[in-house]
């Protein structure tokens, strides 16, 4: 068994560090969320899988088949526009239907929980019965395939070990999102309003700042960097679902946790922790028990280090 685990390390490294970007960009979302509502939004999950419909669509209804070159770079420029949009513009939409009359009224945590929970399922449904069927002419409840859109080619190898090109685009797209985001939360106007609401909504009020609006970027912004997850996810894995975001969802809750919720730097961290440990456990333990791992990492962090390994939150984040 351990002998197959190195034999196996280098290719479940790289798979690890390409499942483990897409876990951090949609581990954003929810960090973004919970540090200025202190809300875990597991509806983010169906944000990031209305993302995935969204590219798919544009890839079918243009005929993309396996572009290379600068060809390979516009589509995937173009697929991440339209994912951000869609799914920046379903987060928002989101936190006006489900949240913001729970935030008015003063309710309590636990109701924006379940409203949480039920908008998750709601759009579940709602692509399943109402949504795909007509769309793509498939059956709601089955997978569908996507056309090929980012390259296989090997870059280089490492020993035996083989870096392809969707790979070195994945995290390194991965990477300059976290920094663009970070940047923006830095040094923006918006970057600091949504510190300062994070820190103290109640003074961030009396100095000016429009929670609404606040809270309507930081929808925005989570959404956005799911949508660019969603990209990814579609073009290393090939596929979509109705449910997809359930189980991925779960796992960037995880990278959040890891990395410390409510810090943007410790979601990359996260997630490309959490997918490490996920590909090594599974190379050493097998396959079947890649989701086990995944929540074993959870509750252990829960329970020893529950701020996560860098632990800082948002509302202290300094410009």
């Amino acid at each position: 068994m351990f002998q197959e685990f190195l034999n196996q390390f280098g290719t479940n490294t790289v798979g690890g560090l390409t499942a483990g970007a897409i876990y951090a960009l949609v581990a954003l979302g929810y960090t973004m969320v919970y540090g200025v509502l202190r809300l875990i939004n597991f509806a983010h999950s169906e944000i990031f899988m209305i993302g995935t419909f969204a590219a798919l669509f544009v890839v079918l209804q243009f005929g993309i088949t396996a572009p290379t070159g600068l060809a390979m770079v516009g589509v995937l420029v173009m697929l991440i526009l339209v994912a951000m949009a869609a799914s920046g513009g379903a987060a928002v939409l989101l936190e006006l239907a489900a949240y913001r009359p729970l935030r008015k009224r003063g309710a309590s945590r636990l109701a924006a929980l379940i409203s949480a929970i039920g908008a998750s399922f709601f759009l579940q449904e709602l692509f399943k019965l109402v949504i795909i069927q007509p769309v793509f002419d498939k059956p709601g409840g089955n997978q569908i395939g996507s056309p090929r859109f980012l390259g296989r080619e090997t870059l280089f190898s490492i020993g035996d070990t083989k870096v392809q090109l969707y790979h070195v685009i994945i995290v390194v797209s991965a990477i300059i999102m976290m920094i663009v985001l970070d940047q923006t939360v830095t040094r923006t106007k918006i970057g600091r309003g949504i510190r300062a609401t994070a820190q103290d909504p109640e003074t961030a009020v009396l100095m000016g700042v429009n929670i609404d609006v606040i809270v309507r970027m930081t929808f925005l912004l989570g959404g956005a960097m799911a949508g660019v997850a969603a990209v990814l996810y579609l073009g290393a894995y090939e596929n979509t679902k109705f449910d997809i975001g359930f189980l991925l969802g779960v796992k960037a809750f995880t990278a959040a946790v890891l990395g410390g919720i409510g810090n943007l730097r410790g979601a990359l961290l996260g997630g490309f922790a959490l997918g490490l440990l996920e590909n090594w456990g599974a190379a050493f333990f097998g396959s079947t028990w890649r989701d086990v791992i995944a929540f074993t990492v959870l509750v252990i962090i829960l329970m020893f280090r529950p701020t996560g390994i860098l632990g800082e939150s948002l509302q202290r984040a300094r410009a």
